[in-house]
C-alpha cells in the first residue's frame, strides 16, 4: 500500500495511537477524549521551526487551558530527545515519540519532502484539531510555526 495516499479528512474519526511520551509513559488518544485536542506533527526536536512552534504553544498555554484544548506534539524523535527538548524549553504539554512511524503514516503526514534541493522522506508539518467526540474538526497543512498557536486559538472560538 502506498502510504503517500492515506489522508484523513475533516469529519473523519481521528486515528487511534498508543505512544510513549517524553517521560516514557505510554499515552493513548482515548485519554484525551471528551475534550478538544490539538495533535501537531512536527519534523524534528531542536530545529528552528519546530522550536518556534513548540514555544509559541507554550507561550499561549494559558489560553489553550482556558479554551479547554489539550495539546500533543508528535515526531519520530526518540523519548530521550523529547525529554531534552521539552525540558530545555519548559514545554507544558505532552510530546510523543513515533519512532516506528505508525502514527505519522496513519495520519498521512509522512511523505516526500524537499529541502535545499534534496528530496527525502519526513514529517510534513501538519496539525489536527480533534473535537470531544474524537472527530477531526480542522486540519492545518503548511503550518507557519510562529503563527500556529494563535491560529488554533482563533479557530476554536468559532468552533465552540
Amino acid at each position: 500500500m502506498n502510504k503517500e495516499n492515506k489522508k484523513l479528512n475533516v469529519g473523519d474519526v481521528a486515528a487511534q495511537f498508543s505512544l510513549p511520551d517524553q517521560n516514557s509513559n505510554v499515552r493513548t488518544l482515548k485519554e484525551f477524549s471528551d475534550k478538544w485536542l490539538l495533535i501537531y506533527f512536527y519534523p524534528k526536536d531542536n530545529t528552528p521551526g519546530c522550536t518556534t512552534e513548540a514555544c509559541e504553544i507554550r507561550d499561549n498555554w494559558g489560553e489553550f487551558k482556558k479554551a479547554g484544548i489539550g495539546v500533543v506534539g508528535i515526531s519520530t524523535d526518540s523519548v530521550e530527545s523529547h525529554k531534552k527538548f521539552g525540558g530545555k524549553h519548559s514545554l507544558p504539554f505532552t510530546i510523543l515519540s513515533d519512532t516506528e512511524k505508525k502514527v505519522v503514516e496513519a495520519y498521512g503526514v509522512w511523505g516526500m519532502k524537499s529541502f535545499m534541493g534534496k528530496t527525502f522522506m519526513g514529517i510534513r508539518r501538519t496539525s489536527f484539531l480533534i473535537d470531544p467526540r474524537g472527530k477531526i474538526a480542522k486540519i492545518y497543512e503548511n503550518v507557519k510555526p510562529a503563527e500556529h498557536a494563535k491560529e488554533v486559538l482563533r479557530d476554536i472560538q468559532s468552533l465552540l
